[in-house]
């Protein structure tokens, strides 16, 4: 009897074991993208780079934005095991002023739901000397 309960515990860890190697995995290269200080009406999209780093396909079921002025778009197809991907982000230059976003992804991940940042500044070169920001490298939200 001791034996058989042993075996049925023992093929309960196998199983479950079993069950968790066939995951997807997702590894962004960065999950936060600083725009830097970017003129008004200028280009605002950028993307966030993935790799499917787990063992089965990769599904986002989802990726919504904190923000109607952040407009995000998921790959349609499953990321297969080893395969890269793309989050597309594109945010309205026309508003002028610091930005922060969050942009938040859900799939079928070992991780399953994902915060992804952006952040920068908008300026008006046009407003010349009224203009109080200065084009800069990198945001003046540092790191937070």
């Amino acid at each position: 009897m001791k034996n058989i309960f042993a075996l049925l515990i023992l093929a309960s860890f196998g199983l479950n074991s079993m069950a968790q190697e066939s995951q997807a995995k997702i590894t962004f290269k960065t999950e936060t993208i600083d725009y830097g200080t970017v003129d008004k009406a200028s280009n605002g999209v950028r993307t966030f780079e993935f790799t499917n780093t787990g063992n089965a396909p990769l599904v986002i079921t989802d990726v919504k934005s904190t923000c109607g002025c952040t407009i995000p778009k998921k790959p349609e197809q499953p990321i297969l095991p080893g395969q890269n991907g793309v989050i597309e982000v594109k945010y309205d230059t026309n508003r002028v002023a610091p930005f922060r976003k969050t942009i938040t992804v859900t799939s079928n991940a070992d991780r399953p739901t994902v915060a992804l940042k952006i952040k920068g500044d908008v300026v008006d070169p046009s407003a010349g000397d009224n203009n109080m920001m200065q084009k800069k490298s990198s945001s003046v939200i540092e790191n937070q």
